[in-house]
């Protein structure tokens, strides 16, 4: 079971569903340390005073902030405290809004939310009921001295957290946005047809952190004791024509085994319904309001579908 790392309840309207919550993410990271070369000591770090270039003991230490350079505010845990709005122990949806409408841009952070002991009915009962809707609630609440805006929605019959940016920390695209260029047809037509053959099922557990396992695979060396040697650099090739390279890369694709994925003609058939992704599946089962389709396979909801049309 994992630690919950925060407590709390969602406040929906005057439903108060206890909750705690748990990081969704276990992240596969490889931890290096600095070492001592000649002992292989660990090297510890001090904090040092810039002026009096010497340590300084942890109760000299205190969180301040840079009001104008080199003014300084000092903050202590009263004052955090005291900026504690109301309900800072509770995630209050505001509006519950279809999940798709949001960009992905705002999505910092992943989160469980699984129910307190003694509040699994309340719980059972606002997720069934978000289930059925098909939409996500948005909600703010406060962790770790921050507030943060979230949005609430159901997966694998869990209510999950999806800790947000708020639109004024997101940044404008307006200096990096390129100047409008004259497309070519032919070139468009070819790069849309390069998009296609590449366009698949979205199957998470075929991409692999290669780069992890390579180095896991030199650390493993290392301690076998073998060389290790970096490959050889190959000169950059002057970048090709660009309808060279598109008709190329179609010609790639091709050989590689992909194909076009048959478009759905979208009178509703079976055999049209099972051309479609299961995302776009999901999306016309939250329009026909089917029941519990997000515990459905690909199959249950094409059959689910087809007897709905």
């Amino acid at each position: 079971m994992p630690r919950a790392i925060w407590s709390g309840a969602i406040s929906f309207g005057l439903v108060n569903v206890p909750v705690r919550m748990y990081s969704a993410i276990s992240e596969h990271k490889l931890q290096f340390h600095f070492v001592h070369a000649p002992d292989q000591s660990p090297i510890g770090y001090q904090k040092i005073c810039k002026l009096e270039n010497k340590p300084v003991p942890d109760d000299e230490v205190v969180k301040a902030f840079e009001f104008e350079p080199g003014e300084y505010v000092f903050m202590t845990d009263e004052d955090f405290e005291a900026a504690r709005v109301e309900g800072y122990k509770t995630i209050e949806i505001t509006d519950f809004v279809p999940y798709e409408q949001v960009d992905p841009i705002y999505f910092a952070r992943t989160y469980y939310l699984g129910p307190e002991e003694g509040g699994e009915k309340v719980y059972s009962l606002l997720l069934r009921a978000m289930e059925d809707s098909g939409l996500a609630g948005i909600a703010k609440f406060v962790m770790r001295d921050r507030q943060y805006l979230g949005a609430l929605r159901v997966r694998d019959g869990v209510i999950t957290l999806e800790q947000m940016y708020f639109a004024d920390e997101i940044r404008s695209v307006d200096e990096i946005r390129p100047d409008t260029k004259k497309v070519d047809k032919g070139e468009f037509e070819m790069a849309a047809q390069l998009i296609e053959s590449f366009t698949s099922e979205w199957k998470p557990e075929q991409y692999k952190d290669t780069y992890r396992d390579a180095l896991c695979e030199i650390i493993r060396s290392k301690r076998a004791g073998k060389e290790v040697h970096r490959a050889q650099e190959t000169e950059e090739a002057a970048p090709p024509d660009l309808l060279e390279a598109l008709r190329a890369s179609i010609a790639a694709a091709g050989g590689n085994g992909r194909s076009r994925r048959a478009r759905p003609s979208g009178n509703g058939s079976r055999g049209d319904l099972s051309e479609l992704s299961k995302s776009e599946l999901d999306e016309r089962a939250r329009r026909a309001k089917i029941p519990g389709r997000s515990k459905m396979s690909k199959d249950e909801l094409i059959e689910a579908l087809s007897e709905a049309g």
